[in-house]
């Protein structure tokens, strides 16, 4: 998540990751604290089993990934469904802030790396925490994962 804004997602988003055993990377200026009572109240108890890692900007989380082909960037203002990709395990999927997406810049300079969720009804955009669950269930249902083995 680059510069999640609203704890409430993140909590959320942090949940999905504890039961999907993925790991959650923040990234840059966040509009909340980790400690934040909304953000602990939205990931309940399962916090404490969270993998995650705090970057303090962007440059900082892309030099530590390695296989910079495999990371998906999801935004509402691209063509490529994320249905038409092939995920692998590894792959990193890429959110940006809730009232603005991800910098117009990173969509430029990876439009083959850029995935959208499809939204036929009269929306703007899903809930964050919704589409990037959306995501990584679609994600592991491709690479195949069975209960308690992922």
């Amino acid at each position: 998540m680059i510069e999640p804004e609203i704890p409430q997602n993140t909590g959320n988003i942090g949940r999905t990751c504890v039961a999907t055993r993925s790991a959650l990377h923040l990234v840059g200026q966040m509009g909340f604290e980790i400690n934040d009572k909304n953000l602990k109240r939205a990931g309940l108890d399962y916090w404490t089993h969270l993998q995650w890692f705090q970057h303090s900007n962007y440059e900082e989380w892309w030099e530590k990934v390695e296989n910079k082909n495999r990371v998906f960037f999801f935004s509402t203002k691209v063509k490529k469904s994320y249905t038409e990709e092939k995920f692998q395990a590894g792959d990193w999927l890429v959110f940006g802030r809730e009232t603005r997406g991800l910098d117009p810049e990173i969509l430029k300079s990876y439009p083959d790396q850029c995935l959208r969720i499809p939204q036929p009804g009269p929306v703007r955009s899903l809930n964050l925490a919704t589409a990037a669950a959306i995501a990584v269930y679609e994600g592991l249902r491709q690479i195949g994962f069975d209960e308690g083995t992922v």
